[in-house]
């Protein structure tokens, strides 16, 4: 395990890479970060592939070892067999590609100009294209990509569970809409420095170890990292912060999950989150079912006046209403639990369309444009607030965003089955404790990193198979009681 625990480790400094690209690096400093980071994707490509690991891959086949191992073995066939159908030079002309439009994309984004992006956006898409086509090998190009985030997962299986979670998300969202109660909106400017300081504080009280990260800011929150450097980024804005504090928490989820998992996986294939689906249910439900519940938002409530004063709400059942109040919003990462889902399926459809080569990236905007007013009957005002908004696609990750709804529906069955087994919870959060939550999931979920597939994993925590119900029925319930449904 040598061997592969050196490519685990370089594969830590590569995302270290990224991090101090997105938080820290000089914008000048771009076109040399995108020669490293090709760099370092060729010895990454080229360790994964090397004929040796295929020997002893070989060697091992049928050999008596135990669950663990056999578990590490399954994930190092997989990489191997990744590797050998993608051309390292392909592969390191992504790398080198993407890193550059990252860059790109956050100019493009501040000036308002797709155009600026849109050459290398096209050429970002032709690459995950080729790439596509040698792993699929005559099979289906996003079923390929998918694999990477969500392995045993395909399009057809996401639309289906879509197709049974749109009605009635559609329905509960006309009912919102059409109801008398309106939520009271936040209409003050929040000192950001005090925005952070809360932001840290909500932090380690969701079990977020700042002795192995650290919270910086991005233009688009993420977490970066596993193991005993796991670093996480948010955003802040004078008039909204809850974006501050909910993207905090979001990737405090994912932070934790990472930082959780067995300490005798570090730096091994297992070390890791087993799919981004998994992943978003621990952000999702440390944001939503935890962090947006009357329990916890009434703790919040006392933090908020505590840090600004006098907010506008006149009290903490007000302040629940406020923190999940219902719009139809551009930004998918401030969406409300209704309408989030509705964002992932614009840009699952829309994904699915760049990579088949039904959709030219020329044509995005529109298709974008169009897609947004039928969906949520608000016509898109500007680039960034549109098909610029998000990083992914700069960034090369088609088959990522369909993982977000998969997430939201892991974290439904995980708060049902998390209730049922540690009652009197919402008493806890109340007052700002999360403890017995958080080491659930550590317990349940966290802690087995990639031993098991992510369909067992969610399986084994709840004791039955994955499906949407649990989800629907939360927010049914929930925003039933906000809007006196």
């Amino acid at each position: 395990m040598g061997f592969v625990r050196e490519t685990c480790a370089l594969g830590e400094i590569a995302g270290r890479l990224g991090w101090d690209q997105e938080t820290m690096m000089a914008p000048g400093s771009a076109p040399q970060r995108a020669e490293e980071m090709a760099a370092m994707e060729s010895v990454l490509h080229a360790r994964k592939m090397d004929s040796r690991v295929g020997e002893w891959l070989d060697a091992l086949e049928g050999a008596d070892v135990g669950e663990v191992e056999a578990a590490q073995l399954r994930l190092i066939r997989r990489e191997f067999d990744r590797a050998t159908k993608v051309p390292a030079k392909l592969a390191s002309e992504i790398a080198r590609v993407t890193s550059a439009a990252q860059g790109i994309w956050a100019e493009a984004r501040a000036a308002e100009n797709f155009a600026d992006f849109a050459p290398t956006l096209e050429k970002v898409v032709a690459l995950r294209r080729e790439e596509a086509d040698a792993l699929a090998q005559g099979g289906d190009r996003y079923d390929a990509l998918l694999q990477d985030y969500e392995p045993g997962t395909s399009a057809a299986e996401i639309s289906t569970m879509f197709d049974n979670m749109r009605p009635r998300l559609v329905a509960l969202r006309e009912r919102i809409l059409g109801s008398e109660f309106t939520p009271v909106a936040l209409t003050r400017d929040f000192d950001i420095d005090a925005q952070m300081s809360l932001s840290n504080e909500l932090a380690i009280g969701f079990g977020y170890d700042f002795t192995r990260g650290r919270l910086d800011k991005a233009v688009h929150p993420f977490s970066s990292g596993s193991g005993n450097d796991v670093r996480i980024t948010t955003r802040t804005a004078a008039q909204d912060p809850f974006n501050c504090i909910y993207s905090t928490i979001h990737e405090v989820g994912h932070a934790c999950y990472e930082q959780n998992i067995s300490q005798d996986y570090l730096l091994t294939p297992l070390g890791r989150g087993v799919s981004m689906g998994v992943h978003e249910s621990q952000s999702r439900i440390y944001e939503n079912q935890i962090g947006r519940s009357a329990a916890y938002t009434s703790y919040l409530f006392a933090k908020m006046k505590d840090a600004f004063g006098d907010i506008g709400v006149a009290d903490a059942e007000a302040f629940f209403a406020t923190v999940n109040r219902v719009r139809s919003g551009y930004i998918r990462t401030e969406a409300d639990e209704i309408h989030y889902n509705l964002h992932v399926m614009l840009r699952f459809d829309l994904e699915q369309q760049l990579i088949s080569g039904a959709l030219d990236v020329v044509d995005l905007p529109d298709a974008w444009n169009t897609r947004f007013e039928s969906d949520f009957g608000v016509a898109v005002d500007k680039p960034s607030n549109g098909c610029l908004q998000d990083v992914h696609w700069s960034v090369g990750l088609f088959g990522y965003f369909p993982t977000y709804s998969l997430g939201n529906l892991y974290a439904g069955c995980l708060n049902e089955a998390m209730h049922a087994a540690e009652p009197g919870l919402d008493a806890e959060f109340a007052k700002g404790d999360t403890s017995r939550a958080t080491a659930w999931l550590a317990q349940n979920v966290q802690q087995h990193g990639g031993r098991y597939t992510s369909a067992d994993v969610i399986t084994r925590a709840c004791g039955k198979e994955p499906s949407e119900a649990p989800l629907l029925a939360y927010l049914e319930e929930k925003f039933g009681r906000i809007y006196n449904l």
